[in-house]
């Protein structure tokens, strides 16, 4: 099953700008409000549109765009879209209900596949078709997380990044605290309430999940993944590995 990339951009208007109606579009087409204001038309309605603004529409639906220029809000209008088809975006429309308009954080991995994507369609080069599929794939995934967090407080997804992002090296609750600008208590309470589990166990089963993907495609000591995987004693990752998985390290890699 192929995901097709049609088309994919990144648009910038300092003057008001209004695209003429389209009364049924020929394909899906995304679209990501990066800066400044405008109006989309969503369930025959014209909505206000924000950073954050994803609008997302099937084939057969109308489509209309206004935007507001620089003089009025101060800012410039920026956005990324893309037009695209295929089987494997037909199936992945239909697994859940899609709503036409909904605001999200504006994630950088979101921004870098959607770049890289506009890149790949400018250079065009013999691969472009086969790695804007992927691309376009991931996406899309990317989008249904940042969908499902939008029930979240800021602030949670923001501790999530940070952990992500510092897994392979240790870090404190203090820094995660520090890095949304609570206090520890305050933080580790939040995350707790909102994920359902705690910052300690958040880490460690990233952690445990990279150890897992280098045993698998790395001849690395179990040692050495230990300690790129954030553990700071081979002993406490394999204790930690054989209660989440129910075997040793040694025993899982075979």
């Amino acid at each position: 099953m192929e995901a097709e990339l049609l088309n994919c951009g990144y648009s910038r208007h300092s003057s008001p700008f209004s695209s003429k109606r389209v009364p049924s579009l020929p394909s899906y087409l995304f679209r990501l409000q990066i800066e400044g204001q405008g109006h989309a038309l969503v369930n025959d309605a014209f909505i206000d549109l924000s950073p954050g603004s994803l609008l997302l529409f099937q084939p057969g639906e109308p489509y209309e765009l206004l935007l507001d220029g620089a003089e009025a809000t101060g800012s410039d209008s920026a956005d990324y879209y893309l037009y695209c088809s295929g089987a494997w975006i037909d199936l992945w429309w239909k697994k859940t209900k899609r709503q036409q308009h909904i605001h999200i954080n504006l994630d950088d991995r979101i921004i870098t596949l959607w770049r890289q994507m506009a890149f790949e369609t400018r250079i065009m080069t013999p691969d472009s078709h086969e790695l804007n599929s992927y691309l376009l794939q991931a996406l899309c995934l990317c989008l249904d997380r940042a969908i499902a967090e939008t029930d979240e407080p800021f602030t949670i997804t923001q501790m999530k990044r940070y952990i992500e992002e510092h897994a392979s090296a240790p870090f404190k609750l203090e820094d995660v605290a520090k890095h949304v600008g609570l206090s520890v208590s305050r933080a580790v309470h939040l995350f707790r309430e909102w994920s359902g589990t705690t910052i300690v166990r958040y880490a460690l089963d990233i952690r445990l999940s990279m150890a897992v993907e280098r045993m698998k495609h790395t001849p690395l000591k179990l040692e050495q993944i230990a300690l790129d995987c954030g553990f700071n004693s081979y002993p406490y990752f394999h204790r930690a590995f054989k209660e989440k998985y129910g075997l040793t390290p040694n025993l899982y890699r075979g």
